[in-house]
């Protein structure tokens, strides 16, 4: 019914004054024939029958018992994973050079508290934010890169190593991912042996072995390994991924930077990104230009999640300094 109307009073004159709305209703819209029609006073006489004679029927046969079974199992019901061995890191020992460090320009740990050491303590606590929100060991895996050379990827990787290591419930694993030129070992003054590039060719060889234990507190490193043309095959091929896995498996605490070549210089950052959670993508200020920045960041795609970091940047508009507070006695 698409028409409105409203129920008169005027029909209350035909069921009386104080009619329901219910009656009214029925004045209005003629309800009454709809209603059933009344029983006729005069009923035919129905004709009676002989009832028939029940028989009762034999029981049916008794069913054959099936046979005890096992419960039927849920096909839709997964097994529970079973939690994976972890896989200890530890090769060789070696100390960690702290002139070294202290001409490089990097964090020591011994030292007192430095506006660099303050600046990259902001720094890993927006990556380990991440890692433990994102509750998985891909968001524990951490890629150093920048468009071009000399803006500061592997200075940003070295530091942010140390600067993490000092976490007391955190294991540290630097990885020099930087084949064509690798400077992890020898900016920390430790040698470099076998490494990445070795156990990505043989199969046989278990990257957490090769990892370099060094004096600094929960602080791993794994070098780049042998030097090979087919680097970008090798990083290419399904080993990188069950080799990455091997270094967080069984390790929730356990934190692995990677220090890779330039973005737009190599593919290697580009085909490393797909294995990790987080890529710090490191610009240098007043000379990494915006396009470079964008043509790097879509080469990086593959990982979800693409952090800037402005490095050797000398203005800050809050004019804020770190490193001060302790050394006035404030």
């Amino acid at each position: 019914m698409t028409e409105h109307r409203k129920i008169a009073r005027e029909g209350a004159s035909k069921v009386g004054s104080n009619s329901s709305l219910f009656e009214r209703a029925n004045t209005a819209f003629g309800f009454d024939a709809l209603a059933p029609a009344k029983t006729p006073s005069a009923l035919p006489e129905v004709e009676k029958r002989v009832p028939h004679r029940v028989t009762k029927a034999a029981p049916p046969a008794a069913a054959p018992a099936r046979p005890a079974t096992a419960p039927e199992q849920n096909p839709q019901a997964a097994p529970e994973p079973k939690p994976q061995p972890a896989i200890a890191l530890g090769g060789t020992e070696q100390a960690i050079d702290r002139d070294a460090l202290t001409a490089a320009g990097l964090i020591v740990p011994e030292e007192p508290v430095t506006a660099l050491l303050e600046e990259f303590r902001i720094v890993k606590r927006e990556l380990l934010a991440d890692a433990r929100a994102g509750g998985s060991a891909k968001a524990r895996q951490i890629l150093i890169t920048s468009p071009h050379p000399a803006e500061g990827k592997t200075y940003t990787a070295l530091n942010l190593a140390i600067a993490l290591a000092a976490e007391r419930d955190l294991e540290v694993l630097l990885v020099d991912a930087d084949v064509m030129k690798p400077s992890v070992p020898s900016r920390l003054g430790i040698e470099a042996g076998k490494g990445l590039m070795d156990a990505l060719a043989d199969p046989s060889l278990d990257p957490e072995i090769l990892a370099i234990k060094t004096d600094i507190h929960q602080l791993f490193v794994l070098p780049a390994g042998s030097h090979t043309s087919n680097a970008a095959e090798y990083l290419a091929s399904a080993r990188t991924g069950e080799l990455l896995k091997r270094l967080t498996q069984g390790a929730p605490n356990r934190i692995v930077i990677f220090d890779t070549p330039p973005a737009l210089a190599a593919s290697a950052a580009a085909e490393l990104a797909a294995h990790v959670g987080q890529v710090l993508l490191v610009a240098r200020a007043d000379e990494t230009s915006r396009a470079a920045l964008e043509d790097a960041r879509q080469l990086l795609s593959a990982c979800a999640d693409i952090k800037l970091l402005l490095n050797a940047a000398q203005f800050s508009p809050s004019g804020r300094q770190f490193g001060d507070y302790g050394a006035q006695g404030e």
